[in-house]
């Protein structure tokens, strides 16, 4: 057996048709595929079936994929389950909100198999070269450790959804070096994920939310650095 056909695909969408279309192409492509047809259903599913990628629809009966996105990322075994977005709907505001609760990726309907094929192969090289990086970094009074997805402060443990993770330990990883939106949405995000610069801005406040204000600083017009000193 591959690797690729260990690894398995959750599916929560309404529509059968497109459901069928994504089994299909999934199974063809030798991926382990199960779905749902509400939020709901797709909460309980991916808790039983451990899935390592979800793709999600937003526009659902009984709970919406925004929703069910931020329900699943709060259960800690699901911590690196990629979840990506397929949906009709483009306004800027649902894509905030899909990667403020945790999307990895966002992609509008209608879907073409095999671009939503080669997103999720992307996914998992950055994936692949992450974890060949340095496991622990030990800054100030954190440790941020990659293994866990755990910081550790002063002796408290911080949990941190999946990308608020990424994005702090990459500017700790670099600290004092300043990065655009731009560059952190492509170290963090990927360059071949589109995502507003926003979406940094959203992700950062909320990484001083939980562990304070004194580390990452903005660098007004140009970015933001995690400062050292």
């Amino acid at each position: 057996m591959s690797e690729k056909q260990k690894i398995k695909v959750l599916v929560v969408d309404d529509e059968p048709d497109i459901v069928e279309i994504l089994t299909y192409n999934l199974n063809k492509e030798g991926y382990e595929v199960a779905s749902a047809e509400d939020g709901i259903k797709g909460v309980k599913l991916a808790a039983k079936f451990q899935p390592d990628v979800i793709l999600l629809d937003i526009m659902m009966p009984n709970q919406d994929g925004v929703e069910t996105c931020r329900q699943i990322r709060e259960n800690p075994e699901l911590k690196n389950t990629f979840i990506i977005f397929l949906t009709a709907r483009s306004e800027e505001y649902s894509e905030v909100a899909a990667f403020d609760v945790g999307a990895d990726d966002y992609i509008t309907k209608p879907i073409k198999p095999r671009a939503l094929m080669s997103r999720i192969a992307a996914l998992f090289r950055r994936e692949s070269k992450k974890e060949q990086e340095l496991t622990q970094i030990k800054i100030k009074d954190l440790t941020i450790d990659r293994t866990s997805y755990t910081i550790d402060k002063s002796g408290r443990t911080i949990i941190l959804p999946k990308k608020e993770f990424e994005l702090l330990y990459f500017l700790a990883k670099n600290p004092n070096m300043v990065f655009s939106r731009d560059e952190l949405l492509q170290n963090i995000w990927g360059a071949d994920v589109f995502v507003l610069a926003r979406t940094v801005d959203v992700h950062i406040r909320k990484v001083r939310e939980k562990i304070g204000d004194d580390y990452i600083t903005t660098v007004k017009g140009v970015g933001y650095k995690f400062e050292l000193n």
